[in-house]
């Protein structure tokens, strides 16, 4: 048996001049959050730091810049406005390193926020769907105080913490935060078949959410013994599995089993990771890890940018010198299949912008961050086609780029990035 206690009760240890860590992704624990931010008149200086969380961040409203800082390692757009309105700031740093960061006490942390599942009957709790950085940050905590919540899947591998290691329980109950898949536009599935045929059998997937991972995923069905070692996934990975598409048979790491360090979707990927030993999830220091992801044969990674200059520089944290999301994982996984045996590094994205503007440029917008350099990317795609800059020179890059860029766009393109080149 155990104490539990409300979440108002909970969040009293925090004090001002704290620093706090909040649990990431679809496991940030909402009814911790929201009390904690309802203390914001008793509370001075107190730094808030995660990774992108999903829900509500009332800590971020810039009216309570006296009560809460944000330290962001990726931008998500609950607290976007912070960072824009000055009372929020950015660490830039890659996902398979946050980890160290607590380790290594360059971020020490007074209190964690996290969320986990009910205990089983030996007194364990599973951190459920996200792991990342958070068992650096209990390791590191003076603090951890636990939302259990039945509705937190169990999930196998690294994140399995006994009940006695955490000081602070609340008995909570609320959904998960789902994240639901889009359609693909018409753009999107273009980009998807151009994707999916660079992919071949026995081949292992990094892919993150959103509609061009999806378009990706639905032509993959006639593929065979594909593998999963990626920082996320979401629902368009299971009918792949339940077809055996995706059984991890040919990896080099973790075989017969997907690997990733958090995982966000709908109820239906939640429930079908529950117990499931197929699925597992560790640290982002070791998922992440470019020794480790390097470890699989034919390693697929597919990231998506803001835009692309016709050398091959990937902007994918800001829009000019507007922060809008964070380095992540996207170096950790191209470097990785990079250097994987037969390996495949993708950058697939719209060659416009909502409104027309072309995503592949003459040259970066200024103050735009270079998450992936020039001399890491290899494939980029847009709906126009694939882009092979491995190997190339500056100028046949140019000409790969400006092919793939929107038709009306094209002539512009290069003809601006040759009349700013000095030789």
């Amino acid at each position: 048996m155990y104490k539990s206690v409300s979440p108002e009760e909970a969040v009293k240890v925090i004090k001002s001049n704290d620093r706090v860590y909040i649990h990431a992704a679809a496991a940030a624990p909402q009814a911790l959050i929201n009390a904690m931010s309802a203390r914001h008149a008793e509370l001075r200086n107190v730094e808030v730091c995660h990774l992108h969380i999903e829900g509500k961040a009332p800590y971020a409203d810039p009216s309570l810049r006296d009560s809460f800082h944000v330290n962001s390692f990726f931008i998500g757009p609950n607290v976007r406005h912070t960072i824009k309105a000055g009372n929020g700031s950015y660490t830039p740093v890659f996902l398979s390193e946050v980890p160290l960061l607590f380790k290594r006490n360059i971020v020490n942390l007074d209190v964690a926020l996290i969320q986990v599942s009910t205990p089983d009957k030996h007194g364990y709790c599973s951190l459920g769907v996200s792991i990342e950085a958070t068992l650096a940050a209990i390791d590191n905590a003076k603090h951890v105080i636990a939302q259990i919540n039945p509705r937190m899947p169990r999930t196998h591998g690294e994140g399995i913490i006994h009940i006695s290691e955490l000081d602070t329980l609340v008995e909570y109950d609320e959904p998960i935060h789902e994240h639901l898949m889009s359609e693909p536009t018409e753009t999107e599935r273009k980009i998807g078949d151009f994707v999916a045929g660079l992919i071949d059998d026995e081949s292992t997937l990094q892919m993150g959410i959103g509609s061009i991972p999806n378009a990706v995923l639905r032509n993959l069905s006639n593929h065979k013994n594909l593998g999963l070692h990626t920082e996320m996934f979401s629902d368009g990975v299971i009918d792949l599995i339940l077809k055996d598409v995706i059984n991890g048979n040919y990896k080099g790491v973790n075989p017969g089993r997907a690997l990733a360090t958090f995982l966000m979707g709908s109820k239906r990927l939640y429930d079908y990771v529950d117990d499931n030993p197929f699925v597992e999830l560790r640290a982002s220091s070791y998922v992440n890890d470019v020794s480790v992801i390097r470890q699989n044969p034919k390693m697929v990674a597919i990231n998506s940018a803001i835009e692309v200059d016709v050398t091959g520089q990937v902007c994918a944290d800001s829009i000019g010198t507007r922060l809008y999301s964070g380095v992540g994982g996207q170096m950790d996984f191209i470097r990785g299949a990079s250097l994987s045996e037969g390996g495949k590094a993708i950058i697939a994205l719209p060659s416009t912008t909502n409104k027309g503007i072309s995503r592949i440029v003459p040259y970066l917008k200024q103050g735009a961050g270079v998450v992936t350099t020039r001399a890491h990317v290899h494939y980029v795609v847009t709906e126009f086609g694939v882009a092979n800059l491995y190997g190339k020179t500056i100028n046949q890059r140019v000409k790969e780029l400006v092919k793939i860029a929107h038709p009306d766009h094209q002539e512009m393109v290069e003809k601006a990035y040759f009349e700013a080149t000095i030789y």
